[in-house]
């Protein structure tokens, strides 16, 4: 198939978006509540839970190249990287729920039972995530249309984040009544399902188009060369390594920000302002409202589940707001460039992450500006980390001769695998180090911690971004032209 006919339908791209709806069930549940759940539900020591996050997530990157060394070697009729989805559909799926089960074992098989099941957790991740990432990467050569892909992809996405963001907690309380380790395990069951239905149906609708040049042979050596000799996969590498540990760090502590530290009557106050709050007892819910509270979105008359559903409302509205500007990414990448227009969301987002540290228990009208001037600056940025790599695959190509999109995607899901971990690692030891306890009233030292924590603490590492994104060489000339070499070559293939 020419260059010019690689216009890649709207089924496939719908098809193709779906696996991040998926992999956003378990990637915003991991960022957003797996600090919270195991140290409020199963017990364990925000220590220790920062430390098995770091050990794991570290130990388990060095599966991501594996993975993709294995991926670029694969071939089938169905191509290198859609096989890898469809095994790993149903094990990822019934993974997900165990992680979230709280066994009655002690505290010591808790801990080894987190330590088990996360590992395998984000084990299926890599061999699942690295080809899906890498998949865009082949199913058309134009970059153009590859971001035209990675618009779906990431609307998309935010449809998993929104169904996470806005179900999770309300659901854990409504479906466990008073039982939290019963929710977590009830809702995360439902989730499970949900994902393996939706790789089975990326793996069905999708195509692979862009080959490796003929002449290329396999070498683990040569891919080496080629990803760590490449200047621009090594600033994606920390960037992405970067950002991934604020939105942990950051996703993590606003949890206990919501919990411990914003006003409880404050957050109720607030919601019944935007008609999520109900003085109706049980069972006398009625109307559109009726429908919300069975999904538990609505504030009880006493209040006691406001932080879980003034936190979904925070999340889902800014994922709303995020919307716009992925569907501006493209239009904005292509009028000022990739590099230029990440930098510039990213300083946003630094601004806007930094601010909520101003704001005190009840000032609930500034939570809610900086929480529309975030999602404003970090949307267009979303989808086109993920182009930048591909951009990247093409540089090496052009540059080497050798094409490892496999083996580049796998390098850098290693690096958000290490963010992950390291955000993972500081969201917990931070708070500990402010003295911490779960389920109970906190002392102004550790209502510091978590104030720091999901703001400044969390702003540092988007900054350091930025500082990284001005080696990125990839402008938009050279992008352009690399395209075009990239195709007059392939025409001999």
């Amino acid at each position: 198939m020419s260059d010019a006919s690689q216009k890649i339908p709207l089924r496939e791209k719908l098809g193709y978006s779906l696996g991040d709806v998926a992999a956003n069930f378990f990637f915003q549940s991991m960022i957003l509540y797996q600090t919270a759940f195991y140290t409020d539900t199963v017990g364990l020591s925000a220590v220790a839970v920062g430390t098995m996050f770091l050990v794991l997530r570290l130990v388990d990157a060095v599966v991501d190249p594996i993975i993709g060394a294995l991926a670029d070697r694969t071939r089938t009729r169905w191509g290198k990287f859609r096989p890898w989805i469809l095994v790993t559909a149903v094990p990822f799926g019934l993974v997900f729920w165990l992680v979230y089960l709280s066994p009655d074992f002690g505290m010591g098989g808790k801990l080894v039972y987190a330590y088990v099941t996360y590992a395998l957790m984000m084990m299926l991740y890599s061999a699942n995530n690295t080809p899906y990432s890498a998949l865009m990467g082949v199913m058309t050569p134009d970059a153009s249309e590859r971001a035209n892909i990675a618009r779906y992809r990431f609307v998309a996405a935010l449809v998993g984040q929104f169904l996470i963001q806005a179900l999770t907690l309300p659901l854990v309380v409504k479906l466990g009544a008073g039982n939290s380790a019963r929710g977590w395990a009830v809702t995360m069951g439902i989730f499970g399902a949900v994902i393996i239905v939706m790789y089975l149906v990326t793996f069905a609708t999708t195509r692979e188009r862009v080959q490796p040049p003929p002449t290329q042979k396999p070498s683990l050596g040569a891919d080496l060369k080629a990803v760590f000799a490449c200047g621009p996969w090594l600033v994606m590498f920390v960037l992405t390594l970067l950002v991934f540990t604020t939105l942990v760090v950051r996703g993590s502590s606003l949890n206990y920000f919501f919990n411990y530290y914003l006003d409880r009557e404050s957050i109720r106050s607030f919601l019944d302002g935007v008609g999520l709050a109900s003085a109706a007892g049980p069972g006398e819910i009625t109307g559109w409202k009726s429908a919300l509270d069975a999904l538990g979105l609505i504030v009880k008359a006493d209040g006691s589940n406001a932080p879980a559903v003034g936190l979904s409302f925070f999340f889902v509205a800014g994922s709303l707001i995020q919307i716009i500007g992925i569907i501006l990414s493209k239009p904005l990448a292509d009028r000022f460039g990739k590099k230029a227009v990440f930098i510039t969301g990213m300083s946003v987002t630094a601004v806007a992450t930094a601010l909520v540290y101003f704001v005190t228990p009840t000032s609930m009208g500034l939570l809610v500006v900086l929480s529309i001037l975030w999602p404003l600056g970090w949307g267009p940025t979303v989808p086109l980390l993920w182009v930048m790599i591909a951009d990247v695959a093409d540089y090496s190509e052009w540059k080497t001769t050798r094409r490892a999109t496999g083996f580049m995607y796998a390098g850098i899901l290693f690096a958000l695998k290490a963010g992950l971990g390291l955000g993972g690692a500081l969201s917990g030891w931070l708070i500990a180090a402010y003295g911490y306890v779960p389920n109970v009233a906190q002392t102004e030292h550790a209502l510091l911690g978590i104030r720091l924590s999901a703001t400044i603490y969390a702003a540092i590492p988007f900054v350091l971004g930025i500082i990284c994104l001005l080696f990125y060489p990839i402008g938009k000339k050279l992008n352009l032209r690399i395209q075009e070499e990239l195709a007059e070559r392939r025409k001999n293939y």
